[in-house]
């Protein structure tokens, strides 16, 4: 059978720069089945996702629905509801957690401040608190969006969550189905294309010590995809691997080239060049869609600027 997960792999479509953009992730346990668009077509009172996605609109964060990995025949509103919240942005990481019984309470949130990496109205709406248990791994399971999504996405997070894996849930949408088993793990916001169960739990373990896998990795959500790409690219550059170590200071330039600094806590720079083009030949962006040239992100050149820890600018460039 052919897929749109399978013709983007035969034509080793790159994954760099294809991550969903959200600066913040708000996600609400809602078990039972879910629509192509999950906040106003699952369980959930549709007033309250429309609502919610109002509150949301503009402010960078992004709001997915979770269930437990499993089967997913409805069992009825849960009476307890697993929230967390968690901040992306690499130096201002953190990750929150709290249970409700009232998902309601979601629109007394500000969601500018969260967006803004301030989760105070957060924590004193729910009682939320730092999350202390292992990272999350959020694998793309809604097989409305995209079948590979439940095709490809549901045994990984059964086997994940069989296997013991801590943190494992099921979401409603990280964009990409043509990446699938897509994943993001949070609290650092890497989000993850062709996913195995291998290689997930060594991107855990990284997690956990504070570390990138950049093997299979589609980007930072913190950023919009070219810089993406090109914190990756840096990343492979300089053998940095320490989540917090690269930030993207600035993003200068359209469609279909970008001029990207990339600044690490150490006072190094680099100047990325990032250029957009069409992915050929033509591909399903999805299953069931007509064929296309979806937008691929290619880092054309890496440049160490000067700074106080070297003498001299160090350059690559990609071809």
């Amino acid at each position: 059978m052919s897929t749109c997960t399978t013709a983007s792999r035969d034509l080793d479509e790159p994954l760099a720069g294809t991550a969903a953009t959200a600066r913040t992730w708000l996600l609400l346990e809602q078990p039972g089945p879910w629509g192509a668009k999950a906040l106003t077509s699952s369980h959930l009172d549709p007033a309250l996702g429309r609502a919610l996605e109002a509150a949301a609109e503009g402010t960078g964060v992004r709001i997915a629905l979770i269930r437990r990995p499993g089967r997913h025949a409805d069992p009825g509103t849960p009476p307890v509801r697993q929230l967390y919240v968690a901040h992306t942005v690499p130096g201002r990481v953190w990750l929150h957690s709290a249970t409700t019984t009232a998902p309601e309470w979601l629109l007394g949130v500000d969601f500018a401040a969260l967006g803004a990496g301030d989760p105070s109205s957060f924590d004193t709406v729910f009682g939320g608190r730092p999350h202390t248990g292992d990272p999350l791994a959020l694998v793309c399971t809604n097989g409305k969006r995209d079948r590979c999504c439940a095709l490809l996405g549901r045994p990984l997070a059964a086997e994940l969550d069989a296997s013991g894996v801590e943190g494992v849930w099921e979401v409603t949408h990280l964009g990409g189905h043509r990446f699938s088993p897509t994943m993001l793990v949070l609290p650092y916001g890497y989000a993850y294309g062709r996913a195995q169960a291998h290689h997930v739990k060594e991107v855990l373990q990284g997690a956990r010590e504070g570390r990138v896998v950049v093997e299979g990795c589609r980007g930072n959500s913190a950023w919009e995809r070219p810089a993406q790409a090109a914190e990756l690219a840096v990343r492979g550059a300089a053998r940095e691997y320490a989540a917090d170590a690269l930030t993207v200071v600035r993003t200068k330039g359209a469609a279909p080239r970008w001029d990207v600094t990339v600044a690490h806590t150490d006072g190094r720079l680099w100047h990325v060049v990032v250029a957009q083009g069409p992915s050929l030949p033509p591909r399903p962006e999805s299953c069931g869609s007509v064929l296309g040239s979806p937008a691929r992100m290619d880092v054309v050149a890496v440049h160490q600027l000067l700074d106080a820890t070297r003498t001299a600018p160090a350059a690559a460039t990609f071809c």
